[in-house]
């Protein structure tokens, strides 16, 4: 099997990070998109703006390129900030004292991750496309300094631990990304075998 590049559609640091350790099993070259590329997501669901970013990227660098979107739903806000969960706020941080702020007064924290992953092609293909979802709560605290984003106030569904107090193989076991990822892996594998 001949090793591919695979080019993450983010800039996202973390996020590449943690696609390299998911990938680390395949025969690929786990790249970061360039820097000062900027793909303006203009989706209303998860699965059109991961579609956007991964043909844009692959089309820029001439590789494949692998997109996720992803985000938290939170129903008592009506599914928000779900696709403008990354621009709900300048910073993490703020991200979340804004999301806390929102529901100080509600009772009901039912909230669920999504993940998206997309596959493309520089001549323009779609590859693969998946969708994953974790439910859970969200704390009334951060808790845990593991993770990015809200993983410090998403308590995930039966564990009674946020996102950001699991190891990332825990993470990838519960996590919106690794239940995507559990769904792109095998299709992948065949895909590079494929090549």
């Amino acid at each position: 099997m001949e090793t591919q590049t695979l080019v993450i559609a983010s800039g996202n640091s973390g996020k590449v990070r943690e696609f390299e350790g998911l990938f680390s099993g395949l025969p690929l070259i786990v790249k970061a998109q360039p820097e000062g590329l900027d793909v303006e997501e203009t989706g209303s669901t998860f699965t059109a703006n991961a579609r956007i970013k991964a043909l844009a990227v692959a089309a820029e660098t001439g590789k494949w390129a692998l997109a996720d979107d992803s985000g938290l739903s939170v129903d008592a806000l009506d599914g928000a900030p779900g696709v403008h969960s990354a621009r709900y706020a300048p910073s993490d941080a703020e991200r979340i004292a804004r999301l806390l702020q929102a529901l100080e007064s509600e009772d009901n924290r039912t909230a669920q991750f999504c993940a998206a992953l997309c596959v493309a092609a520089p001549d323009g293909r779609l590859l693969l496309e998946v969708e994953g979802q974790c439910k859970g709560r969200i704390t009334r605290s951060p808790r845990g300094d593991q993770g990015f984003g809200y993983d410090p106030i998403f308590e995930v569904e039966g564990t009674q631990r946020t996102f950001a107090e699991m190891s990332l193989k825990e993470k990838k076991a519960h996590g919106h990304r690794g239940r995507a990822f559990t769904l792109l892996e095998p299709r992948l594998r065949q895909l590079l075998s494929q090549q």
